[in-house]
């Protein structure tokens, strides 16, 4: 149970990220600190299914009371167990490093989106997807479009930064600045701490069970050395 519940974590966490991280797809010399965000669901996956697969193997050695099945169990569980105590520490302490990490990409990442948004259909659509999920504009608000392809030679702006002034009205800067959309880097900041907070809480409780799970498998091995 505790792998089938990590591993849908983390199923989650993969599927749920693509939108925001991919924005990053396009942009030069980031920092490898970004790359490593998307690993987090990987993780978790990979740890899951691991479990999943000695959780199984343990109610075997359960059933036929099978010590080096039991020891085995434990033993995996154990460094398991570690590794999640560990990569929940880690995701606590990433709330202060998340906003100090995307704050340095600001550049590159308006020097981008002026160079390819309008221009690149992939860029562009990626984009527009993300600012309707999120309801954001632009990484920081609407002026990291100033000058892009899609912004010349109208001065309008995407829609989605636009959103409180209707959606029949054209999106120039004046009705974007009335409209106060805020960037999609505070989105994803908000979304990555957010995030952290539940998948930390959740392996810690998994942790619990792993506990009992241990206590238990130690019990029977016991008692089966007992019995032979």
């Amino acid at each position: 149970l505790a792998g089938v519940a990590i591993l849908g974590v983390g199923v989650w966490v993969t599927v749920d990220s693509d939108s925001l991280l991919g924005l990053l797809d396009g942009i030069e010399n980031l920092p490898d600190e970004v790359f490593r965000l998307s690993y987090v669901g990987y993780v978790m996956i990979g740890v899951g299914a691991v479990l999943l697969v000695i959780g199984f193997l343990g109610c075997c050695g359960a059933i036929m009371e099978n010590r080096c099945m039991l020891l085995t169990f434990f033993s995996v569980v154990l460094i398991i167990f570690l590794v999640e105590v560990a990569g929940a520490v880690v995701l606590f302490a990433f709330d202060n490093v998340a906003e100090d990490i995307f704050d340095n990409l600001e550049d590159e990442v308006r020097e981008t989106i002026r160079r390819k948004y309008g221009a690149d259909e992939k860029m562009t659509s990626l984009w527009n997807a993300t600012m309707e999920q999120f309801k954001c504009c632009g990484y920081k608000n609407y002026t990291d479009f100033d000058d892009s392809p899609f912004n010349r030679p109208e001065n309008r702006y995407p829609s989605p930064c636009c959103s409180g002034t209707g959606s029949m009205v054209v999106c120039s800067s004046h009705n974007a600045a009335l409209s106060s959309v805020p960037g999609c880097f505070i989105k994803l900041v908000d979304w990555l701490e957010e995030n952290s907070v539940i998948i930390a809480a959740v392996a810690m409780g998994i942790a619990a069970l792993e506990i009992a799970a241990m206590v238990v498998s130690m019990i029977l091995y016991c008692s089966a050395g007992r019995k032979s």
